[in-house]
């Protein structure tokens, strides 16, 4: 590889050096000052620090530190983490590009105080803004504090995330002041809130910038970018991409599959798509231009790759942790419902390097493999590994049956003996080196040669997996046993191997402690962006909160989709991708999740469509990823363009269309809920059975999909083939969507029979009925479906009034009054004006109807593939995997 103090020549195509790539990554993420003084490096560096062993402190779930210290409180707990971020982001962001990295100008040491102290402000002085501005009582003295203090935050994340969320903050709160404009549609438009009640809600109050987002930064974000640091700093990225070389690299076109798989395993390590791109980039891109892959398409795999490692489980970006607040559900189930979108979507982008790799006849990287023998293989990993694990569930609850005194003892015991021994076994193989990807004869590892010399890495994600998983702790709590476990492993590794090699012992143990140091430094720097991005975006969500937009933009989304869900979809998914070309994908989620994922549900439901909360927060959450790919301002796209030396709006052209199938997933799982297993039941045979039909299922379409957007099955397709290619994949993802053109989903009753039907249900049981009545809006009324779910503890009789259904039988009509406050119903009719004199009423009801099995249509769709397939193979000119 090229030295770092000088540009990478014609022979790489590289237009930056290492060093170069190395800034572009520490400006997006960490921060691009780096200042000569080494007493200011060593202040930054030791607030850096001080954050981390904070955030440790805070987490540490027994609370053995309660009967000496104090134990914080979240009012308490969120001043302080914000504190930390706006302090380093001062320090460690400079102003603009022109502004000096190598000190730090003294206006800047004077915001970082300040800025630092309004934070701060509401930690020390907690107790009192109970009693004053959370009570709606303001002093003169706190709005000033909480005006200074929103100003600074948003000039923090204009420093640290760019112009926009800085922007759309500030409209969000001039929206909020004015109420009313010319620019602003009647529909949202309200008399305008005071100063002080806005400075009270966005900064002295627990909704605004100390809400929710940061709440989730603050107890499970900021250990999970931890956890990625040490294991990066500890050698686990280095390890992965070995891995994926050594199993995926003799295949054609090796080494693009090898960029997706280790992309996908560093998406553990690394929350950030563009430290994602140049960190296997660096080396993935030279091997794959190679094989004969242009520097555009190099570029374009490896972006596809990174920026999918935010929503492959367990450690998925921080988006998916703020879901657990807003969708209300444990982060447990957040993986259950995103697990097979994300596998199935990295199994398809193989499949399409792979079809890449076909069209141009590219080579392998030594002696050509079967991709065939390759998925058995992996696939044989994943059920030994599955067996392994449940063999341990069910070794350790027998372990605990018989000696529950000492279970956990033993527990810890026989981890740390597993860990000894692995590093024992890595301690008999060299260390880990990547091979120069320019050099003229590239030595692809094997298996056998890379796999035992890390083996100790996957334990702390063991670790996290069980107690997600098994234990079903909290994440934070989760996050806090892989950390601890990672600051054994990072500290211990070293002077481990060092006394079996018969090493200086002492010299290893130094080195580990600094990689401790190190790590725990990186961790906190990575926060700094994401800190800053969740406070910030709590201001759109206090907004949302305060004023009409958040009730009324429903009716704004209806009128400007016509009312159908679908084009409602498309407006969503092109705000999230115009709004993420300058906001992170954290702030992103926010803000779009906060005005659209209910105006989904509820638009839904209009129409009779009963969407999950939790597809419309993963609709969201997929669209604000891609804003990274999307030209013409996706930064992961420039990245890798960087390291290509290829052209970053081509290469974001590419990548967008590699990443398709992550377009077209939201879609399918808004209209086909069980793709996200939704309803699906893991504990129990069944549910696991249908879990791995739908896998399977799911996955084959999603192959067939990949091949049509790509032109290539068997051989280049034909424009009719790669039509009846995608329809088949349709198909096999909606199949109820023909069966409702052929026989009606439901059987429609007269609304008089709603309480009779619910009582006479079966527990499990699903009614569905629709209700319409008057809006606040004068003039206008509106209709919705709502459901009813037999719960296994129901009452035999008189289930509509325990549900909180007030009904109102008049002849062949069934009125309805307000449902009881604090049940679901109350939450889901809030738009009917009750007390309007139009009456709102049930319009019918609804139970499922007998039909024909959904999977009948799968018949006619294979007949159509193996069209394709015996056409096409009579074309083929070589093999097709």
């Amino acid at each position: 590889m090229a030295n770092d103090a000088d540009p990478v020549g014609s022979e790489t195509g590289r237009k930056f050096s290492d060093a170069e790539l190395q800034d572009l990554v520490t400006s997006s993420d960490s921060g691009a000052r780096a200042p000569a003084s080494r007493a200011v490096a060593l202040f930054i560096a030791g607030v850096a620090l001080a954050w981390s062993l904070y955030q440790l402190w805070i987490a540490q779930p027994q609370l053995w530190f309660g009967q000496y210290l104090p134990v914080m409180n979240s009012s308490q707990t969120r001043p302080l983490h914000l504190t930390f971020a706006v302090l380093l982001a001062y320090l460690a962001y400079p102003a603009r590009k022109s502004s000096p990295r190598d000190r730090v100008p003294l206006i800047d040491w004077l915001l970082a105080i300040v800025a630092a102290g309004t934070a701060f402000y509401v930690f020390a002085f907690s107790a009192r803004l109970a009693v004053t501005a959370r009570s709606g009582l303001p002093t003169e003295a706190q709005v000033i504090v909480g005006a200074v203090g929103i100003v600074l935050l948003l000039e923090a994340s204009r420093r640290a995330l760019g112009p926009a969320l800085a922007v759309v903050g500030g409209l969000f709160m001039a929206y909020a002041w004015f109420g009313r404009g010319w620019l602003i549609p009647d529909l949202i438009e309200h008399n305008g809130l005071s100063f002080n009640t806005i400075v009270n809600a966005q900064w002295l109050d627990t909704t605004g910038v100390f809400g929710i987002p940061l709440g989730v930064s603050t107890s499970f974000v900021f250990m999970f970018v931890l956890f990625g640091a040490l294991l990066d700093k500890a050698g686990a990225g280095n390890y992965f991409i070995q891995i994926a070389f050594a199993g995926l690299g003799h295949l054609r076109g090796g080494p693009a599959k090898a960029a997706v798989v280790g992309s996908a395993m560093t998406g553990l390590i690394s929350g950030s798509s563009i430290a994602n791109v140049v960190t296997t980039g660096t080396f993935t891109i030279p091997l794959m231009k190679r094989v004969g892959f242009s520097a555009e398409r190099a570029g374009a795999v490896e972006v596809a790759s990174s920026v999918n490692g935010q929503i492959m489980p367990p450690v998925m970006g921080a988006a998916a942790f703020l879901m657990v607040e807003f969708v209300g559900i444990p982060y447990v189930d957040v993986i259950k419902h995103a697990f097979i979108p994300a596998v199935i979507s990295y199994i398809a982008l193989v499949y399409i390097v792979h079809l890449e790799a076909l069209k141009r006849d590219m080579p392998a990287l030594g002696q050509a493999k079967s991709l065939t023998q390759m998925f058995l293989k992996i696939f044989a990993g994943f059920v030994a590994a599955a067996l392994g694990f449940t063999a341990l569930v069910y070794g350790v609850g027998g372990l605990r049956a018989l000696a529950p005194a000492l279970a956990n003892a033993l527990v810890l015991g026989a981890v740390l003996l597993a860990y000894v021994a692995m590093v024992r076994v890595a301690a008999g193989r060299e260390d880990l080196a990547l091979d120069d990807p320019h050099a003229k004869v590239f030595h692809l590892p094997t298996v056998a040669q890379v796999f035992p010399t890390g083996l100790h890495f996957l334990l702390p994600i063991l670790v996290l997996v069980w107690f997600l998983m098994v234990e079903m702790q909290s994440p934070a709590k989760s996050a806090f046993y892989a950390v601890a476990m990672m600051l054994v492993i990072i500290t211990t590794q070293r002077p481990m191997k060092a006394l079996f090699r018969g090493q200086d012992v002492a010299a290893a143990l130094r080195q580990g402690f600094d990689d401790l140091i190190q790590g725990m430094i990186a961790g906190a720097r990575n926060m700094i962006g994401i800190g800053v991005a969740t406070a910030a975006a709590g201001i759109i969500v206090a907004t949302v909160t305060k004023t009409p937009i958040g009730t009324e933009l429903a009716g704004l989304v209806e009128m400007l989709s016509a009312g159908k869900l679908f084009l409602m979809l498309l407006l969503v998914g092109v705000f999230s991708l115009i709004l993420g070309m300058g906001l992170p994908t954290t702030a992103n989620y926010i803000v779009v999740s906060s005005l659209m994922a209910g105006v989904v549900v509820t638009l839904g439901a209009q129409q009779g469509l009963i969407v999950p909360l939790i597809a419309a927060h993963l609709f969201v959450f997929y669209f604000g990823i891609m804003a990274d790919v999307t030209p013409p301002v996706g930064l992961a796209s420039f990245a890798a363009a960087a390291v290509s030396g290829g052209d970053p709006i081509r290469t974001g052209v590419i990548g967008f269309g590699y990443s398709l199938r992550t377009v077209a997933l939201p879609f399918l799982f808004i209209y086909n809920p069980s793709l996200i297993l939704y309803g699906v039941d893991l504990a129990t045979w069944g549910g696991l059975v249908q879990a791995v039909a739908i896998f399977c299922v799911a996955t084959f379409a999603m192959l067939l999909f990949a091949a049509a957007t790509q032109g290539y099955f068997f051989a280049r397709s034909r424009l009719w083939e790669s039509a009846a290619l995608l329809l088949v994949a349709f198909t096999l993802f909606v199949p109820g969507f023909w069966l409702n053109r052929v026989q009606a989903p439901f059987h429609e009753s007269p609304p008089v029979e709603l309480a009779a039907a619910m009582d006479a249900a079966n527990s499990g049981d699903q009614i569905r009925f629709v209700v319409a009545g008057p809006t606040f809006v004068q003039g206008k009324t509106t209709q919705t479906t709502l459901v009813y779910t037999v719960a296994e503890n129901a009452p035999e009789t008189g289930r509509a009034a325990a549900a909180g259904l007030l009904l109102i039988p008049e002849g062949t009509r069934m009125f309805m009054d307000e449902p009881m406050f604090g049940t679901p119903y109350q939450k889901k009719l809030s738009g009917i004006d009750f007390y309007a004199s139009e009456r709102a009423e049930v319009l019918a009801v609804l139970t499922p109807a007998e039909r024909l099995p959904k999977q009948l249509f799968y018949i006619p769709a294979l007949l159509l593939l193996g069209l394709v397939v015996m056409l096409q193979r009579r074309r083929q000119t070589k093999p097709a995997f």
